[in-house]
């Protein structure tokens, strides 16, 4: 590894570099990679189990799980479960339910007592559960599901049932062969008949032996397109007794008469407060599909390295990626992914900031979840921090399905041998894209946080600046900076007043045209929203369907901006150098390939002439020819352990090819 791929790894590694490290220095072969060759579904889920058993006596839990929740460490829980990524993800998906879903169940949703009596051994995968949310009717719906968890006064018991078929608990990870606890989600019902919305409760699910406890039903959902290792199952209870202590109880409980108590007033606030403590799953699931996305072009940029294919002018057959349609398909794609890793180091980071602050509220005996005249700074950072990890959630998996096929493809035949990983890679992936919030469902939820914050934002206006704001056709948006705020508004506002051709190679002029593109839809899309009568649900549920595609527009560009101004920011934050004018040379790809990629949008709003789009694609095409000489440098940062990378197609590379397709440059 080259000492500029070495402070580009120091620049993506992030503020938990430390986890980084331990996790790469902890790979010898075997221990946490996938099996070199296929394996029978029980023998997988066997081998997963065993590893995720490893995983827990080297204390990997114990980073963001602990009885008194204090010294936790969220950010490095985080880091450490994206760097399993990198290696099996049946393991990532069976170590996220049990320490990220089922644990995080009980250290968020639970209080003192359950934090004493469960963490210790779920921390040490002594005590393995599930996080049975989803069922066979209700998947992103989760307010409405149908489960019923009731009170009875008369043994001071809560009874769980499952009411009809379509309220089973489906696709439950360790729910098929390793689950012993369950944190059973569904409606709390008091003894008068009274709805209490979602809460959680811990069912045990199966006794010391394995067998299935009395009342409930266990099934298995068998094989499934990818992660072989993780066993999935379906849960159906049959009025299960547990004691009322077993509910989880931080945001609503019930006494020993039956009376229930919050300290969230609001049905409504409490639930999506409830579901907001669990945001570090979707964190996780997002971070993960980044390290396949990563393995799947280390894998693919090293081949096209090696593999030739027709003679050139020379008479020597070309290196794959001397060809331009090659470039193509690959860097523009390795750029996002540094774009994404860096936008995730940024939302790990605010996520450890939020959760550690919720955890000090705790413990000096505030709630920290909403005032008196509405929501405090400590709600407001949670809402931006959920629209984030919505955000990067979807960017995260839905690159991870579209790139790992490119890299399927770019590698050919050899790609498509199991042996290979990228078949495998593509198959692990592809659920990402549906739990932990379905992407369309997620982009709507971002769209409507960004209309929300940007109808308030207009509300606190007095009319003179409303009347202002909207006949503004240039000049700061209404946007909220997410990241390194003042630096991205120095950029932006040394850039003003030049045109398209010079905004496009001046960082501050990138991240101006990205915003304009932000702003203006979500301008558009809330003149639209404005018009729907609001004593009308009927007629406003029709102006928000018909604008749904508005909505997923919104969110998709303030995606693309946030992916910027992580970038401005971290190329500001490495030293001066080499490497730091490699990462703003990538930088520079990632901001025009996507312009590109939206050019239809910037033509049809007279953001862009005819003539600049063109411009546009040989700019692009100049940045491929700039970077293509340091692509193996730019794979050597992600510094993921051989170990990991279990394929033939980096076997062909030898140093010497390396050196002789960097020095011979790329085609032009």
């Amino acid at each position: 590894m080259s000492d500029v791929s070495d402070v580009i790894r120091e620049t993506l590694d992030g503020p938990w570099a430390r986890v980084r490290e331990r996790a790469r220095t902890q790979t010898e072969p075997g221990r946490f990679g996938p099996p070199e060759a296929d394996l029978p579904i029980e023998e997988y889920r066997a081998r997963v189990h065993d590893q995720l058993l490893d995983l827990a006596s080297l204390g990997f839990a114990g980073l963001g799980l602990s009885a008194d929740q204090e010294g936790t460490d969220q950010g490095a829980s985080v880091t450490a479960f994206e760097m399993i990524g990198h290696g099996d993800l049946s393991l990532f998906v069976k170590a996220g339910v049990q320490w990220g879903l089922f644990g995080g169940a009980v250290a968020a949703l639970g209080t003192a007592r359950h934090h004493e009596l469960y963490l210790e051994p779920i921390a040490q995968a002594r005590l393995l559960g599930c996080f049975a949310m989803t069922e066979t009717g209700h998947g992103s719906d989760v307010q409405s599901l149908r489960t019923t968890i009731t009170h009875d006064p008369a043994t001071d018991e809560l009874v769980v049932h499952t009411p009809d078929p379509s309220a089973r608990k489906d696709y439950i990870g360790n729910a098929a062969r390793d689950g012993r606890l369950a944190a059973v989600f569904g409606q709390l019902v008091t003894a008068d008949g009274t709805g209490h919305g979602v809460h959680c409760v811990l069912v045990p699910i199966r006794d010391e032996a394995g067998a299935a406890m009395p009342g409930v039903l266990i099934g298995d959902c068998g094989g499934k397109a990818g992660l072989p290792g993780v066993d999935n199952g379906r849960l159906t209870f049959d009025h299960v007794r547990v004691p009322r202590a077993n509910l989880l109880d931080r945001y609503g409980s019930i006494d020993a008469a039956g009376a229930y108590s919050s300290p969230i007033a609001s049905d409504g606030k409490r639930f999506f407060t409830m579901l907001g403590t669990l945001v570090r799953g979707r964190i996780t699931v997002g971070a993960a599909a980044g390290s396949a996305t990563r393995n799947a072009l280390t894998l693919a940029v090293v081949y096209g390295l090696a593999r030739r294919q027709f003679a050139g002018p020379d008479g020597q057959d070309v290196v794959l990626l001397d060809y331009r349609a090659h470039q193509r398909k690959l860097l523009p794609a390795l750029a996002r992914s540094y774009a994404l890793m860096l936008a995730q180091n940024e939302l790990t980071a605010a996520m450890h900031e939020v959760l550690h602050a919720d955890e000090r509220a705790d413990r000096g005996g505030a709630e920290g979840v909403e005032g008196e005249h509405g929501p405090g700074p400590g709600e407001r950072d949670r809402r931006r921090l959920e629209t984030r990890a919505a955000a990067l959630k979807v960017a995260n998996t839905s690159h991870a399905s579209a790139t790992i096929q490119t890299c399927r493809e770019a590698c050919g035949g050899a790609g498509y041998l199991s042996f290979n990983r990228l078949g495998k890679l593509r198959a692990d992936t592809d659920v990402f894209t549906t739990f932990e919030g379905d992407n369309t469902v997620l982009l709507q939820l971002v769209g409507k946080s960004l209309l929300t914050a940007y109808a308030d934002q207009f509300e606190a206006m007095n009319h003179v600046q409303a009347v202002a704001a909207v006949a503004r056709q240039a000049g700061e948006a209404l946007l909220e900076r997410t990241i390194s705020g003042s630096l991205v508004q120095r950029l932006v506002t040394g850039s003003r007043g030049r045109d398209a051709d010079d905004a496009l190679r001046d960082r501050g002029g990138q991240l101006d045209l990205f915003t304009d593109r932000e702003r203006h839809v979500l301008e558009t899309l809330a003149g639209r929203v404005r018009r729907a009568r609001k004593d009308d649900p009927h007629q406003a549920w029709e102006t928000f369907n018909d604008a749904q595609e508005h909505v997923l527009e919104a969110a998709r560009a303030h995606i693309d901006r946030i992916l910027l101004e992580a970038f401005a920011a971290a190329v500001d934050s490495t030293p001066a150098g080499p490497a730091r004018d490699l990462l703003d040379l990538v930088g520079d790809l990632y901001a025009a390939s996507t312009i590109e990629a939206n050019r239809a949008w910037y033509l049809e709003h007279g953001r862009m002439s005819p003539e600049q789009a063109k411009d546009l694609t040989r700019h692009v095409d100049d940045l491929l020819v700039a970077v293509r000489p340091h692509v193996r440098t730019l794979v050597d940062a992600f510094a993921i352990p051989r170990e990991w990378l279990v394929s033939d197609l980096l076997d062909p590379l030898t140093s010497e090819e390396v050196a002789a397709s960097v020095s011979a440059g790329p085609a032009t």
